[in-house]
């Protein structure tokens, strides 16, 4: 199981993300600024998606080299795609790069080169706006990305194993998800097992728990079981959450605890490494 395969638009990799939209999700995220968690975690996931098109640009475009699926669970479970790719799941990288539902402006401070800031106006383009609304349909969630996991990995048997990044703020309200993960994690290419990453995000603030190698220091069982249900994080990307200031062993998980919003850009920046494969 060697995590090594190399990315191509042949042979390209699958990011499978599931954000919780339940009620709670509008509440602040920790301590801070007075931004709601769902807020927070849609940002993320814009920027991150506008971050690996502008990875995998060429002066032809946006190449294939990742297909992306966006799966929303809260009132329901589905694609949280907005505009033209609503309804989508797995969609190629280059069509996503060219379709989000709107592009905003956003105000952003910058150096003004004299050591202070100034503000400017930046793009900003939106797949996935935040919600809010109903409970915490995680098992269901996970279900759905194992039926994605499982039809990616019959179309590309020999490829990096899909990555699915699972982010919520509460336990599961359809009961114990723990053998979905479990299942999930049990499909492989033949570069490795599939990879279950998992952020908890918090109204309660405090430290963040950033990728354990025990559950010796997790509060709760709620946090076990998500400590449990997370992958070991494969060698490379170990060594760039090393490189990061995270100290890592060959047990490290890639699980984060009562997130803040430093380490949920972390987690998935660190979680989306294959990036580096291509």
């Amino acid at each position: 199981m060697s995590y090594s395969a190399e990315i191509s638009r042949t042979n390209p990799g699958c990011f499978i993300f599931l954000v919780d939209q339940s009620t709670s999700m509008g509440d602040a995220i920790g301590d801070e600024a007075q931004q709601q968690k769902a807020d927070v975690v849609a940002n993320a996931i814009n920027r991150l998606l506008t971050e690996l098109s502008v990875k995998c640009a060429k002066e032809e475009g946006v190449r294939d080299y990742f297909h992306v699926a966006v799966v929303g669970y809260g009132h329901s479970v589905g694609s949280a795609f907005g505009g033209a790719l609503a309804g989508r799941d797995l969609v190629p990288l280059g069509e996503v790069a060219n379709n989000p539902a709107r592009v905003e402006n956003r105000v952003k401070k910058v150096s003004d080169g004299a050591g202070g800031l100034v503000e400017t106006s930046v793009s900003f383009p939106v797949w996935m706006d935040p919600v809010a609304q109903g409970g915490t349909p995680m098992t269901r969630a996970l279900g759905y990305a194992d039926s994605l996991v499982a039809r990616w990995i019959e179309e590309h048997p020999g490829g990096f194993p899909p990555i699915v990044l699972n982010l919520t703020d509460g336990e599961s309200t359809d009961g114990d998800p723990t053998s979905a993960a479990i299942s999930i994690a049990s499909h492989a290419t033949a570069d490795g097992t599939v990879l279950l990453f998992n952020l908890h995000v918090s109204a309660g603030g405090g430290s963040p728990i950033t990728f354990p190698d025990a559950e010796a220091g997790l509060p709760d069982s709620y946090a076990r079981t998500l400590f449990e249900m997370s992958s070991v994080l494969p060698s490379h990307m170990r060594s760039y959450a090393a490189s990061q200031g995270h100290r890592v062993s060959e047990d490290t998980r890639g699980f984060v605890y009562n997130a803040d919003i430093v380490s949920v850009v972390e987690f998935l920046d660190i979680g989306t490494r294959a990036t580096e494969l291509r």
